[in-house]
């Protein structure tokens, strides 16, 4: 029993941190940074800054906001490009729409991760039962109506039909044009 949660989840937190692009990165903490020196530095000059205790903290609070925002840009960049996604478009309405709505947005419309055939590992869209490139079966369908079957199955679900010993229905297979 020492299965950590990484090793039951391969696409976990990690590899979605993963998915964030360097320049993200880079930005984020070069904006850290940047709310450092202005709380500290600058807004320290001031004759009516906040007190001296105050300043490291909503330096830190700022910078780490400005920061979270930034690699969620990129997040969104990388992660549409992904998805099939326009990436340009869903930055900048990441970007655009205000108070985090843009981010809600795109969590909320996003389309499901792509799959990759077994065959010629072309792009496939969930829910597809063939491969649109070179016909290989991705799921278990019936033979009489080629709606996806589940292998506990012994009759088809949408017509009915027996589907014991099919030997077709084996995914990976190519289908050969009659």
């Amino acid at each position: 029993m020492t299965n950590t949660m990484q090793d039951k989840n391969p696409n976990g937190v990690a590899q979605e941190i993963k998915l964030v692009p360097t320049w993200a990165w880079i930005l984020a903490g070069v904006v850290f940074i940047a709310a450092q020196i202005f709380f500290n530095v600058w807004i320290g000059k001031q004759h009516d800054a906040p007190p001296a205790w105050a300043r490291p903290l909503l330096g830190l609070l700022a910078g780490f906001a400005g920061g979270c925002y930034l690699l969620l840009v990129g997040y969104v960049n990388r992660d549409s490009g992904r998805r099939g996604m326009s990436r340009v478009l869903w930055t900048i309405v990441a970007v655009i729409i205000p108070n985090a709505l843009g981010f809600i947005l795109y969590f909320l419309l996003r389309q499901p991760l792509r799959g990759s055939c077994p065959q010629c590992a072309a792009a496939i869209q969930p829910g597809f039962n063939f491969c649109p490139r070179c016909s290989c079966k991705l799921a278990l369908t019936c033979q009489q109506c080629q709606h996806s079957v589940s292998p506990a199955d012994s009759y088809c679900p949408n017509c009915g039909a027996s589907i014991r010993g099919q030997s077709a229905a084996i995914p990976g297979t190519p289908v050969v044009s009659r």
